[in-house]
């Protein structure tokens, strides 16, 4: 490849290095110059601009960074178009995340140009969430150094994997001493069943013994008969030794201790045994608290169906203070989408639905669409995605709203001033937000088939460090909605008056523009008159 700035006349083809305006238009970093480009920056008073050209044999950007992720990506892992120089690795269900951290090592050494960035190794990950990411930093780079970097990514069977959690039987037994109080042991039940159904599985039975090895050793015979894939244990008294009442209970079913004690506080005092094929936890005390702990890394691996060794509790002490973490965000598979944080940034959602609909007669946001209300398709695709909060701007027929709406976790919040137009709706959506929003996507209420991939590939080309602060998305060439705004711009949406959006602004600051290519006209489709209303139930019915 060949880079530095050129006579215009030899730039027929290349890419452009810099962001250069002529006039009012702006030519974007990475645009391939034609020969209307090079005309209308020469009128401006151009003479070189700095390019990249390809020579033969060079691979552009998006291609190596596509043919890099799918030879890194292994069992349920989604890989999306990528865009410049960037594909996103994204978890297809929730499980434990898997990395051959040799491998990524080995990837990352063979040449600058081409990185590989992961979430940490046996990190529980939520389906939809972005895990890993291929970076491709020049404009492009050699066949061969692709070639031989895809060769050492597929030296193993994958270099970024997850584990799914798998649905397990799990039996919970606790030992009982005089002073142990009925209220823990009914609360540490209680902690456990949720701590176990986070991960798909279900708690089948509790038992309680006294705190004797004999009668522990005939509750965990009761356990086994239940056909319990795995056995939890907490004792009245915390495990002390290798001979103390757990292990030795253990050991005279036939069972064998494998490790007891870990690097990991709080949990310094578990123990892991196996009876025949089945894995026993001797809990410490600390997994009466609904706070992370060394029980939680080992449980984890466990219903992910992975092999949990002496050595691989020893090597967990980097990282293992976990006491000094504020928060150790977990995958909650029964939980609401909305509840969760996509990668520690807070991206809300902002759904306008205050409009009167004069062009449609009636309020289009309450119109049936296969069953429920219009607007309520468009709530249903961000509740499937990882936004901070759904705030709905309501404010015409705001009561039917609300009841349409019904028990969806949104917040409904008022445009008093709706009839002003969209721009009073926009400002009530941006001043209701909390104060942590780092973005705010904005949705219309009345585009129902705009999908929920879309928004999480919007979700993730967001990158204010890399100057994607507003993106949007882009069907042959025109521009749609929804579009996401970093919160630099809102103080420039408060200042917008009349019925219109924030759409100059895109304009304004086009540098700052991330488009996302699609296929779908949806993202140019509002339901605004009874045709086009009528339209569209004739397209889901065909």
């Amino acid at each position: 490849m060949i880079f530095g700035a050129l006579p215009l006349e030899q730039c027929q083809g290349a890419i452009l290095a810099h962001a250069v305006r002529a006039g009012d238009q702006l030519f974007r970093k990475g645009r391939y110059l034609n020969s209307d480009d090079l005309a209308a920056l020469a009128a401006h008073g151009h003479h070189q601009i700095v390019v990249a050209r390809l020579e033969p044999g060079d691979v552009g950007e998006d291609q190596a960074a596509a043919n890099l992720a799918k030879a890194v990506a292994g069992a349920h892992i989604r890989i999306d178009p990528p865009f410049t120089g960037r594909a996103n690795l994204f978890a297809e269900t929730s499980g434990l995340l898997c990395l051959d951290e040799d491998l990524i090592d080995a990837i990352n050494e063979i040449d600058e140009a081409m990185t590989l960035a992961t979430l940490a190794n046996h990190q529980p990950v939520m389906a939809g969430q972005m895990v890993a990411t291929v970076k491709i930093i020049p404009f492009a780079v050699p066949d061969s150094l692709l070639q031989k970097t895809c060769a050492v990514a597929r030296r193993g069977t994958a270099s970024v994997q997850v584990a799914p959690f798998r649905s397990h039987r799990i039996a919970l037994i606790q030992t009982v001493l005089p002073t142990l109080k009925e209220s823990v042991l009914e609360k540490t039940r209680d902690i456990t069943a949720r701590r176990i159904a986070e991960l798909g599985s279900t708690l089948i039975s509790e038992k309680r013994c006294a705190h004797q090895t004999e009668p522990l050793r005939s509750a965990i015979d009761d356990s086994l008969k239940e056909q319990a894939d795995l056995l939890l244990i907490l004792g009245a008294s915390a495990i002390t030794d290798r001979l103390d009442v757990i292990p030795a209970a253990v050991t005279a079913l036939g069972g064998h201790v494998e490790q007891f004690g870990m690097p990991v506080d709080p949990g310094n005092l578990l123990l892991l045994a196996k009876l025949g094929d089945t894995p026993v936890i001797g809990l410490p005390g600390c997994a009466r608290s609904p706070k992370r702990n060394g029980v939680d890394w080992v449980l984890q691996r466990l219903v992910a169906d992975l092999p949990v060794t002496a050595r691989d509790i020893r090597r967990m002490g980097v990282g293992g203070l976990l006491g000094e973490i504020p928060s150790r965000p977990q995958p909650r598979l029964g939980d609401k989408p909305q509840n969760r944080r996509d990668s520690g940034r807070h991206i809300a959602a902002v759904i306008l639905a205050a409009g009167q609909s004069r062009r449609m007669g009636q309020n289009k946001l309450l119109l049936d669409l296969n069953g429920k209300p219009l607007l309520c398709h468009v709530i249903d695709q961000a509740l499937a995605l990882e936004f901070s909060e759904i705030v709905v701007v309501a404010g015409h027929q705001v009561d039917d709203i609300r009841a349409a709406i019904g028990d969806r976790p949104v917040r409904i919040v008022l445009a008093p001033d709706y009839a002003d137009g969209m721009s009073a709706s926009l400002k009530a959506g941006i001043d209701n937000l909390k104060p942590e929003t780092d973005a705010a996507m904005i949705l219309l209420g009345d585009m129902p088939q705009v999908s929920a991939p879309l928004l999480r590939r919007m979700i993730a080309a967001y990158n204010p460090v890399e100057g994607r602060t507003i993106v949007l998305p882009v069907h042959e060439g025109k521009r749609g909605n929804p579009v996401l705004w970093d919160r630099r711009f809102f103080p420039e949406m408060r200042q917008l008056a009349g019925d219109v959006g924030a759409r100059h602004l895109i304009g304004e600051h086009a540098e700052q523009v991330a488009e996302i290519a699609v296929d779908d006209r949806a993202i140019l489709r509002d339901i605004d008159t009874p045709e086009a209303y009528a339209k569209l139930q004739q397209d889901l019915t065909a």
